[in-house]
């Protein structure tokens, strides 16, 4: 049964509302002020909110909009209000409002935007489960500082048009990202179209990007609507942006500045309102130098720069990624819930991480898989992880040297802050992120560890 939370200082609004919505099979729960019906939303997640604009206290409608599309952004807001400026109802849309009711209220009125609120809800559940299904999940999970960085410059350019250049080593998240941008905008119901500019051949992507008509080369048998077309009025992502040939980015730069394409073999211009969002895991700053990217296109990619920690740099978080993967496991195929020993969690640490995030759901998810009900252990781990590449101690307690090979030809100095940056790291994933127990178990005390973790450039959750 669809749940409405009721948020009206008017106790007879709430009662009759309340009372036409129950008979309508809704579950009902109403609040007379902002800050109680802020409480509810957080505390039961309701499928719609139904707020009133006029509202005393210090959290009126607006800004209880505010906080709801901050906190609870899948659950579609209402607005109503018998002394509403058109100002306040264009204000109330900008900010994410679902639709604008004008007090007195009908039933006829209510219910029609109850339930396309509610179809509204259940779309975005339907396209959330099948992010999760295809492994590109909105949720960001870690809490050490590097992620809340990233988490309050989404949402602070999330909901805004511009277009954001997003860096990082392959598997960091870049996609993640870009959807979280997606659904933080006013674009959220809108298409988000990817592009893998990678896996473009090089002669098919003006028709990829810009679609085709029928005859317009040889094997063009049926027009081809492009990813401008097909993104319109939503977000088109730019993955891998960097591989784009030299004659695509010149006419990527000419569809961005004059917002608007053309098809192949078309001579009509098609308007085209795309916001964009590009990704890389290139030095595209090189590469601009090195005369391989056209720098206009990188300056109109690069308004906003977001750079993407790797894995190794946010040790802190990793236990939270494994507990988050193996839920995810167990709730796609049913299997049982594995459990990780601290030394399995310790052994995790230890590993660089070169495929970073997306490398550690494949070794949790194989992990799950093969013990699936039981306990994980450090054996496990060495199993799944090249012993050689995390530098794990043998089982005798030894360690030439710790992960860390002559061969690659690092100073001493270099070489000691590897091992040393890898022992905090594993320390820090046995404690589950904790400074102070992760001090314990390596035998100093917490603001030396603090200074040692500083120089070494490594982020502690508790800072």
């Amino acid at each position: 049964m669809p749940s409405v939370l009721i948020v009206d200082d008017e106790p007879n609004i709430r009662r009759m509302v309340g009372a036409l919505l129950s008979a309508e099979g809704y579950d009902v729960r109403d609040a007379a002020d902002g800050r109680a019906g802020l409480a509810l939303a957080e505390a039961l997640e309701p499928d719609i909110a139904l707020v009133d604009l006029m509202m005393p206290g210090d959290l009126d409608g607006l800004a209880l909009l505010e906080k709801l599309r901050e906190r609870r952004p899948d659950v579609p807001v209402v607005m109503m209000s018998g002394r509403a400026a058109l100002t306040d109802a264009v204000r109330a849309t900008r900010l994410g409002a679902f639709t604008f009711l004008e007090k007195p209220l009908t039933p006829e009125g209510v219910l029609l935007a109850l339930a396309s609120a509610f179809e509204l809800r259940q779309a975005r559940r339907t396209a959330a489960a099948l992010r999760e299904d295809l492994g590109i999940s909105g949720e960001m999970v870690g809490e050490s500082p590097v992620m809340k960085e990233v988490r309050a410059l989404i949402a602070r350019i999330g909901p805004t048009d511009a277009r954001v250049l997003i860096t990082g080593e392959s598997g960091t998240g870049k996609e993640l990202v870009a959807a979280a941008l997606h659904e933080g905008s006013s674009r959220r119901d809108k298409p988000f179209v990817r592009v893998n500019c990678a896996a473009i051949p090089r002669d098919l992507v003006e028709s990829e990007m810009f679609g085709h008509e029928r005859g317009a080369f040889t094997g063009a048998t049926e027009r081809r609507i492009g990813r401008f077309e097909l993104a319109h009025t939503g977000t088109l992502f730019l993955d891998e942006v960097g591989d784009l040939g030299a004659e695509a980015q010149a006419k990527l730069l000419r569809a961005i500045e004059a917002r608007e394409i053309e098809r192949v073999g078309g001579g009509k211009p098609i308007r085209i309102d795309v916001r964009i969002l590009a990704a890389t895991n290139k030095d595209l700053t090189r590469a601009v130098a090195e005369g391989t990217f056209r720098e206009d296109l990188f300056f109109r990619l690069n308004v906003i720069p977001m750079q993407l920690p790797p894995l190794r740099d946010r040790p802190g978080d990793l236990p939270a990624l494994v507990r988050h993967f193996s839920a995810r496991h167990r709730t796609r195929t049913g299997r049982p819930l594995v459990t990780w020993q601290p030394e399995a969690l310790a052994a995790l640490g230890g590993y660089r991480w070169p495929g970073n995030v997306r490398e550690l759901a494949n070794v949790v998810e194989r992990l799950a898989i093969l013990h699936a009900g039981s306990e994980v252990s450090r054996a496990d781990v060495l199993q799944v992880i090249p012993q050689a590449a995390h530098g794990a101690t043998p089982a005798n307690g030894t360690s030439d040297h710790a992960g860390v090979d002559p061969a690659d030809g690092l100073p001493l100095s270099d070489a000691l802050d590897a091992y040393e940056r890898r022992l905090i790291a594993a320390a820090l994933a046995q404690s589950d992120g904790n400074v102070a127990e992760a001090a314990r178990r390596l035998q100093t005390d917490r603001p030396n560890l603090y200074r040692r973790m500083r120089r070494l450039g490594l982020a502690s959750p508790a800072e």
